[in-house]
């Protein structure tokens, strides 16, 4: 460090104690023993004042690098030291101190974000060989199961054992689960948790998220609830304001004195089309009625095959139509518990929606196929098609959500409620080469 100011003041000390020093040796060589008794009182003296020099300059440097180590960036040194001594040591001094107060700011912020998020979030952390510690627990966590902000992971599991042991058996693992937990004195109920564990130079962390699942059904349904909403209003709106501009017109031309040829043309051409309107209205309100008023199923025993044969019968001329090879891996003897007449509308709503995926491809190929698996029947149903854009897969069952010009938007809708209606669910895979909806039945 350079302070030529200390080195020069600490060298003039040095040369003026080291004058009376050789003096006195010199006294008592000399045998002047009370002169030199005095001249070492002197000696003494001017070594004390060095002491306490060197001593006054180095307490601020011990005492800003004992703030620098215990992260204590409280203390104001004066504005002195920076002018005089030690200017590169207060710099760093300085610069770390602005660098700890950003980083606590930018702490703050992410606190408060994380405590002002619906999902229940805990954070926890260990160094070396160390017991988990809790690291951050937010507010929902702390609200939503009653347990006060502690500080280590053994103290947390009086509160929530449940919790504890279900992570504690997959040896702090990333996971994604349901689980059941009992808060305090109500009943149990089902979270979706979900872990994932990371490490940063020699300290652990595991974070911890859980999602009341009643929750989630909320949201989505909400959301649900909304997307739909918002295509009613636009079919009503599409059909009402034309209707309502065409009313406006016909009422301005029946209020004229005279009508001539052109007018009744006009008067045709609105009416005509304020029934097409009205029929576009019509049909959208049956298709939302199939969807509204699904009759409960009547289930009879079906065999696999028999059912399979009928729809194939139906579907069989426009797959030759449209050249589309389809490689049919269904054989199974094995009957199943169904309303016949359902589930056949909902294999011919997914045959002809892959009948559509392939009509841009040179190459057509369809495939079916069944299977079981932990007591429960699966069909599925494929195709080498152009598959489901990224962007709308969370939309392919949204109700009138339709990527085809002269699709109603229900058609994927109405067969997810009836397999569910079966007690089963719909669902889909899409990759590159292959697009698959499965239907699952108990």
């Amino acid at each position: 460090m350079k302070n030529w100011k200390f080195y020069n003041a600490l060298f003039a000390r040095i040369l003026l104690l080291m004058i009376p020093f050789f003096f006195c040796v010199f006294l008592v060589y000399k045998e002047l023993y009370y002169n030199a008794i005095l001249v070492g009182f002197v000696v003494f003296l001017l070594l004390s004042e060095m002491y306490f020099f060197v001593k006054g300059q180095t307490l601020f440097y011990d005492k800003m690098l004992l703030s620098i180590l215990q992260d204590d960036f409280s203390n104001n040194f004066p504005e002195e030291s920076n002018k005089e001594n030690f200017r590169n040591l207060f710099l760093l001094y300085d610069k770390l101190k602005v660098q700890r107060q950003e980083q606590t700011s930018k702490e703050r912020v992410y606190q408060s974000i994380l405590n002002n998020i619906d999902t229940a979030t805990l954070i926890l952390e260990k160094e070396g060989g160390e017991d988990w510690n809790l690291f951050l627990m937010n507010d929902c966590f702390s609200n939503l199961f009653k347990v006060p902000k502690v500080s280590q992971w053994k103290y947390l599991k009086n509160y929530l054992p449940s919790l504890c042991e279900e992570i504690e058996k997959t040896d702090f693992t990333e996971l994604k689960t349901a689980i059941s937990i009992k808060i305090e004195d109500q009943d149990l109920q089902t979270f979706v948790l979900q872990t994932s564990h990371t490490k940063m130079y020699d300290k652990e962390y595991f974070i911890i998220l859980l999602d009341s699942i009643q929750r989630v059904i909320e949201k989505k349904e909400k959301e649900a609830w909304i997307n739909l909403m918002k295509i009613i209003s636009h079919e009503l709106m599409n059909s009402l304001t034309p209707i309502r501009a065409l009313s406006q017109n016909l009422l301005q031309i029946v209020d004229q004195e005279e009508l001539e040829e052109d007018d009744f043309e006009d008067i045709k051409s609105s009416i005509l089309t304020i029934i097409n309107r009205s029929d576009h209205l019509q049909v959208f309100v049956e298709n939302y009625r199939k969807l509204a008023m699904l009759p409960t199923p009547t289930k009879k025993m079906t065999p696999i095959k028999v059912l399979f044969e009928d729809c194939l019968r139906v579907m069989s001329p426009i797959l030759k139509t449209e050249d589309i090879e389809l490689v049919n891996e269904i054989n199974s003897s094995r009957s199943i518990l169904i309303d016949k007449s359902q589930i056949e509308q909902v294999i011919i709503n997914l045959i002809t929606n892959s009948i559509y995926a392939l009509k841009e491809k040179r190459e057509k190929k369809m495939f079916l196929s069944s299977y079981t698996e932990n007591n429960r029947f699966f069909i599925a149903i494929s195709d080498n098609g152009k598959g489901i854009d990224t962007e709308i897969r969370d939309k392919v069952f949204l109700p009138f959500f339709t990527t085809r010009k002269d699709g109603a938007g229900i058609g994927l809708t109405l067969s997810k409620n009836i397999i569910e209606a079966h007690g089963g669910y719909l669902s889909y895979q899409t990759d590159e080469d292959k697009t698959s909806f499965v239907i699952c039945l108990i």
